[in-house]
């Protein structure tokens, strides 16, 4: 009798076992990060009133937005669930990429090519709804021209990281039976080296960056910045506003990468507003948000490649695949990627915005002027068209800040508790 079909067998289950053990280690280990990073616990304060801050006709533009977008973007997730499930499920994506020929990378890399153009395509109008209700609204500037530039090189970034990730990825499963435990590796390594070199690679592709030029402003922030303790390697401006209207600023990168970005609409505002809005970005790099949510998404890479390995031998049968190392299984494997994503976005909001409370928080620590901070987030609100009062579904789903109403509502607690007047 012919042993060696049940102790491959055998072989299979004690791989998956190992999977498994190694999976909820990791997984045990990503949530004690994340709460012990995570503030849990910032400040208690009223129930957020857009009443008593916004007129009755900016809360009924802010509805109106509110209720228009809410159509394309549902059908948005709804045809992104469907196609990832197309993906997973059925043929579709073996079919799409079964008439490539070439070496096996070949074939991978044009199979991500492939499928990354059917998915756009197919989502392609609910982007030109999306973007016509921006300009309805006044928040795009661009033309149709720089919209479209703007969609190919983003999704051409995406392209070539995806097409990195999977080469490796096949290339692995190719070789190894245990690939989940380098392909892990790799996925943890890839996601820290992303993250330091996109600030520098990746994000002039979409705007340019200048250091903010020298004056009474510059000056100020770096003040703070020395203040605060924080090292900052540069304050920089970004020119969106040749695409939007929108106020914002952000932190991004780490070590010798990190720098503040104000975009250059921001600037209209008044000194001590934009001062305000890089204070509560000094908060992040204060607490190393960038440093600790890289970390964690890093993990959370690692912890993908290892459920990848689980759940990929039944979802193969379906996708009409005889392996992850088949350059057919591109599309299933991007499909569980998506899925992942999605399931993993209400939990990443959750955390941000703790994180942004922390931020807001100690912006008001920094400057002790809750009165300008409420000013500030009125203008950014009214400015941005936010969402005042978002229905539980969408603030589970998409909210990755408090909402302004809710910020608003901290101010005045932070006040109250610090005995600083505010309106």
């Amino acid at each position: 009798m012919n042993g060696d079909g049940p102790r491959e067998a055998a072989d299979e289950r004690r791989l998956r076992r190992q999977a498994g053990a190694a999976a909820v280690l990791l997984g045990l280990i990503i949530l004690a990060v994340a709460a012990f990073s995570t503030p849990w616990r910032i400040l208690a304060s009223g129930p957020p009133d857009p009443a008593r801050d916004f007129t009755a006709a900016q809360i009924a533009r802010s509805k109106a937005f509110d209720a228009a977008t809410t159509v394309p973007s549902y059908l948005s997730l709804a045809l992104t669930l469907v196609l990832a499930g197309l993906l997973v499920a059925t043929p579709f994506g073996a079919r799409a990429v079964g008439w490539l020929k070439g070496p096996w990378w070949v074939r991978v890399v044009l199979g991500v090519v492939v499928i990354t153009a059917i998915v756009e395509l197919v989502k392609l109008p609910l982007g030109i709804w999306f973007e016509t209700l921006l300009r309805d609204y006044g928040l795009s500037t661009q033309d149709w021209g720089s919209w479209t530039g703007d969609r190919l090189k983003n999704i051409g970034v995406e392209a070539f990281l995806l097409c990195l990730m999977l080469l490796v990825l096949v290339a692995l499963a190719r070789r190894f039976r245990r690939w989940w435990i380098p392909a892990a590796v790799g996925a943890f390594v890839l996601t820290l080296a992303v993250s330091f070199i996109y600030p520098v690679v990746f994000e002039p592709l979409f705007n340019d960056f200048t250091p903010m030029r020298q004056g009474q402003l510059r000056t100020s922030l770096l003040a703070m910045a020395q203040r605060d303790g924080v090292p900052v390697e540069d304050v920089l401006v970004a020119d969106a506003s040749r695409r939007t209207t929108a106020l914002n600023a952000y932190v991004s990168g780490f070590g010798a990468t990190r720098r503040i970005v104000v975009y250059d609409t921001l600037l209209k505002a008044p000194q001590p507003e934009v001062e305000l809005v890089v204070a509560h970005e000094l908060g992040h790099a204060k607490h190393n948000d960038v440093l600790y949510g890289t970390f964690i998404g890093a993990l959370g890479a690692a912890l993908g490649a290892i459920l990848l390995f689980l759940v990929f031998d039944p979802v193969r049968r379906r996708a009409g695949v005889t392996s992850i190392g088949d350059p057919r299984a591109v599309g299933a494997i991007m499909g569980l990627m998506t899925i992942g994503s999605l399931l993993m976005g209400p939990a990443q909001n959750l955390v941000s915005r703790h994180i942004e409370a922390r931020a807001d928080l100690h912006a008001l620590d920094l400057t002790h002027d809750p009165a300008t901070f409420v000013a500030m987030q009125k203008r950014l609100a009214v400015t941005n068209v936010s969402d005042l009062s978002p229905d539980a579904v969408e603030y589970v789903l998409y909210a990755s800040h408090p909402s302004s109403p809710e910020r608003i509502a901290m101010a005045r607690a932070w006040a109250k508790l610090n005995g600083v007047p505010v309106q």
